[in-house]
Formats: C-alpha cells, sequence, structure tokens
C-alpha cells in the first residue's frame, strides 16, 4: 500500500478515535409533581387487584367480543394510526440518511474524455487531438469530525426517530381507548333510546286514557294538557337520542376506519366487565409507562444534541477529498505498468466573519432545548392531572352508581303508590305524572352514571399505560 492511501486511512482512523463532542450534559429534570398521587378509593373489597395497567393486554381488559372485533379493526384501519407507522419510517430513513455522514462514501468511477486544442494554443503551433482514460475510486469531501458535529447530528436524529416510535405506541393506546370510549357511548345511548322509546308508548297510551276521561267530563283540560306535555317531552327526548345515538356510530366507524360488519354479539352497558382494580402505582411510574412521556424526553434529547453541532461550527471543519485509480490516453493502457494515479485534498475551513449566523443558530438551538425542557415537564404534568383525576373519580363512581340505581328503585316505588293512590281517588292524575316524569329522569340519570363509570376505567387504564398491548 503506497504512502497517499496510508496516510487517508490513518488520518480518518485518528478522526473517528480522537473527536471530541461539544453536545452538553443533560441531566432530566425532576418531575414537577408531588411524589404521592392525591387520595383515591381503593378497589372495591372482594377484588383482587389487578396487575399493572402496562402488563394488562386490552382483550383481557375488555372481555366483550363485539369491542375485541372493532379495536382489532381499528388497530389495522384506523387512518391516523397508519400516519403514526408511516412518521416511524419517515423518521427512520431521515436517521439513516445522517447516520450515513459518520462514514466515508467511496465511489467508484469511469470516465473518458477527447478534447482538441488549437494550434494557436497548443506548443507545436499544431492542432493537438488528446485522449483520456480513467478509472477508479473517490473519496468525496468526508469531514473529519474532531469536534463532535456529525456525531451531534446523528444523535439528534436517531432521538427524533425514538420520540416518533414512542409517539406511535401513544397514537395506539388512545386510538383503544378511544375506540372502547366510543363503543361504550354507542351502547348508552342505545339503551337511554330503549327506555325513552318505552316511555313514549306508556304515556301515548296515558295520553288516549287521559282524552276519554276529558270527553266525557271525568277530567280536567289541565290534566289532559299535563299528560300531552309529558307525551312530547318523551318524544323530543327519543329523537334526540336517535341523532346521539346515530353520531355515536359515526364516531365509532370513523376510528375504526372501515365499515361496520358483520361483529359478534356484545354485552349491554350493564353487563360490561372491564377491569377496575388497577393499582395506581407512583407518579415516577409514568415517566416509564406512558410513551408520550418517553416521547418527550426524546425530543429533549434531540434538541440538546443540536447545541453540540452548533457549537461545533465554531470550530474548524476539515475534509478530505480523495481519488485512487488508473489513467492512461488509450483505453487499451489503462492497466498498464506505471498507469496509477492518485489525488490527496485535505480541506480546512475556518469561520472567521459569518454577521452572527453560528452564534443565532447556537441561540436558537438553547432555546429549543429549553422549550423541550418546558413541552417535557408539562407532559409529566398533564400525565399526572389525567391519571389523578381517574383515580379520584374511580372512588366515588361504584357508590354513585348504586345510590343512583337506588334512586331509580325508589321512584319506581313512588309510582306505583301514585297510581294506586290515583285509581282509589284519594291522590290526583298530577301526583301520577310528577312520579311518571321523576321515574323517567332517575333511568336515564343510571345508564349515564353506569356510562360515566365505565369511561372512567377506559381512561385509568390509559392513562397508566395500558392498551398498548393485545395479551
Amino acid at each position: 500500500m503506497n504512502n497517499p492511501v496510508r496516510l487517508l486511512l490513518a488520518t480518518a482512523a485518528a478522526a473517528m478515535i480522537a473527536g471530541c463532542s461539544l453536545t452538553p450534559q443533560l441531566a432530566r429534570p425532576d418531575a414537577p409533581v408531588a411524589p404521592e398521587f392525591p387520595p383515591h378509593a381503593e378497589p372495591a373489597p372482594g377484588l383482587t387487584p389487578a396487575r399493572p395497567a402496562v402488563d394488562i393486554g386490552w382483550r383481557e381488559f375488555f372481555p366483550d367480543a363485539r369491542l375485541q372485533a372493532l379495536i382489532a379493526s381499528a388497530l389495522e384501519n384506523n387512518r391516523d394510526l397508519r400516519t403514526a407507522a408511516l412518521r416511524i419510517e419517515e423518521a427512520r430513513a431521515q436517521y439513516n440518511v445522517q447516520s450515513a455522514d459518520l462514514l466515508p462514501n467511496v465511489n467508484a468511477g469511469v470516465s473518458g474524455g477527447r478534447s482538441r486544442t488549437p494550434g494557436g494554443l497548443s506548443a507545436t503551433g499544431r492542432p493537438l487531438i488528446a485522449n483520456v482514460y480513467q478509472v477508479g475510486l473517490s473519496l468525496a469531501s468526508f469531514e473529519l469530525d474532531f469536534f463532535g458535529r456529525v456525531r451531534s447530528l446523528n444523535e439528534a436524529a436517531l432521538a427524533a426517530y425514538l420520540a416518533t416510535e414512542e409517539a406511535q405506541r401513544a397514537a395506539q393506546i388512545s386510538l383503544v381507548a378511544e375506540t372502547a370510549k366510543a363503543y361504550l357511548s354507542e351502547l348508552g345511548a342505545g339503551e337511554q333510546l330503549v327506555l325513552a322509546q318505552r316511555t313514549l308508548e306508556g304515556r301515548e297510551q296515558g295520553y288516549k286514557l287521559a282524552k276519554q276521561r276529558f270527553d266525557v267530563g271525568a277530567s280536567s283540560a289541565l290534566d289532559l294538557r299535563l299528560n300531552e306535555t309529558l307525551v312530547q317531552s318523551a318524544r323530543v327526548s327519543v329523537l334526540q337520542l336517535q341523532r346521539q345515538r346515530a353520531q355515536a356510530r359515526n364516531a365509532l366507524t370513523l376510528l375504526v376506519g372501515t365499515p361496520l360488519g358483520d361483529l359478534p354479539v356484545g354485552a349491554d352497558l350493564s353487563s360490561q366487565n372491564v377491569v377496575t382494580a388497577i393499582p395506581a402505582g407512583l407518579p415516577s411510574d409514568l415517566l416509564t409507562n406512558r410513551p408520550d412521556i418517553r416521547a418527550a424526553e426524546s425530543r429533549l434529547v434531540a434538541a440538546n444534541a443540536n447545541i453540540g453541532a452548533a457549537r461545533a461550527a465554531f470550530f474548524p471543519r476539515i475534509s478530505l477529498t480523495a481519488a485512487l485509480g488508473t489513467a492512461s490516453t488509450a483505453l487499451s493502457g489503462l492497466f498498464d505498468a506505471g498507469s496509477m494515479s492518485w489525488s490527496f485534498t485535505p480541506q480546512l475551513a475556518l469561520p472567521i466573519f459569518d454577521a452572527g449566523r453560528n452564534r443565532g443558530n447556537l441561540d436558537l438551538a438553547v432555546v429549543r432545548r429549553d422549550l423541550a425542557v418546558t413541552d417535557y415537564e408539562r407532559t409529566i404534568q398533564t400525565a399526572f392531572r389525567e391519571a389523578a383525576d381517574a383515580l379520584v373519580a374511580r372512588g366515588t363512581l361504584d357508590e354513585q352508581a348504586e345510590a343512583q340505581r337506588l334512586v331509580r328503585e325508589a321512584q319506581a316505588d313512588r309510582l306505583n303508590l301514585a297510581d294506586q293512590r290515583f285509581r282509589a281517588g284519594v291522590a290526583s292524575t298530577l301526583d301520577v305524572l310528577d312520579a311518571q316524569r321523576e321515574l323517567f329522569t332517575a333511568e336515564q340519570s343510571l345508564v349515564q352514571t353506569r356510562l360515566l363509570r365505565l369511561t372512567n376505567s377506559v381512561d385509568l387504564y390509559r392513562t397508566l399505560g395500558g392498551g398498548l398491548h393485545e395479551n
């Protein structure tokens, strides 16, 4: 091996070994939240505490076969999730492009040329025709990364790629939760619609009887108008719930990403047996369980690495250009003895005056790093609040649902007693109508409370990092 090649390889090896980094040391900021979650109720007595949310697959958490099919379809067809997956491919490609700068780019080349020099410019005074043929390898402007500029950019690209991966995981967790909540909302609207339709039918029968009594003079116009008011109120509720159910189904179709075809039979709202006994753990667990927090941390790493690249721009940049091959004036002589050719061109560029561009780039990188710190801390605070809200709600919704069930039973008994008293001539029509109205309200509130309890369980599962794994 001749001297120029040895010099080239030795210089490149020395640069790789001796290169330094100007990226500042990054210490992860302390979590700006309390060390404990606010007081919350533990799982109901008799329930064995489940595993942490991250260890519970969504098929285990949602035993409803219809909901499982919907979630599986959403994970396959949802366009937002597809976009997140393509973002990963984009970031991976960008990282591969950036990491290629760490190694020399060697190209093989073959060239040939033919030129004519007029006699007025040639040494002999006669026109000269020259042929040049070359074959060889070339190294084009390989930067010796003494100050870590290229490695800092590569580190930033890697961190951006990792952040994109975590963002895709966060999108999957949100998709699982939102699909479940849309399904539960459709079930809730459906159950409320059935109650409203049944109530409307009963009130229409009551209105017919009231009309008959009014026609024979057995009741007043006031009683008739009260019955008519209840009928129209029930009709309004039916129309509202029909619209809500259709909109909930549309939202579910959008999340699933495909028309809802043949699906397994699902359970009604009161029979949804989602997992509720999820241990909360500590706020610090969110740092490892929540992909959105890990994504924010990766963005912070990327922003910090860009500071190292901006600092390196203040220092000299050394690049190498070299070529090794054979050259001849005749194609047949390319590989003859003595035809070897080589060139070696090191270049050093030292910034002297750039009108403040490098300083501006450094200031920009520092500000973006500070913004990334703020984004990281706010992401933690948001996660803490979501988990705390879900835990506080879990502590009250079970009791609220039981209390609302007792209210519904009491209103049903009240209506029965009011109807008996009316038939016995002790109570007025107004008492019966008021009891009917209160029973309908209590039934609707019971469905809403059950729906709220279930959606809270879904929110708690999501906020604690569940929903990423199938099993």
